[in-house]
């Protein structure tokens, strides 16, 4: 599995995560009084945040990522729904496999 592939799959995981903290996770929390629901989807979306990063960095050693593209998907994967627009513009990167 090429580096872009492992970098495309860690930013998946890592965007629905995200999502599932703070539109499920906090609401349970704040809404319906179970703090539980932010520790465990909070530790989970934090271990995946730095998987997230630790494939950004061996992906632009990979892929010709170049610095400023790099922190665009890393502050995109700040913002909820950010981490699937990454995915789009890391798709035109992949090389086209041959159809045989």
């Amino acid at each position: 599995m090429s580096e872009l592939k492992k970098f495309r799959l860690i930013n998946k995981i890592e965007g629905y995560s995200f999502i599932i903290l703070l539109f499920i996770a906090m609401p349970l929390k704040y809404s319906f009084g179970f703090p539980i629901a932010t520790k465990i989807a909070g530790m989970i979306h934090g271990v995946l945040f730095m998987a997230f990063v630790y494939q950004l960095l061996e992906a632009m050693k990979d892929v010709p990522f170049n610095k400023k593209e790099a922190l665009i998907y890393f502050i995109l994967s700040l913002v909820p729904f950010g981490s699937f627009y990454t995915d789009k513009l890391c798709k035109e990167k992949e090389p086209a496999t041959a159809i045989a």
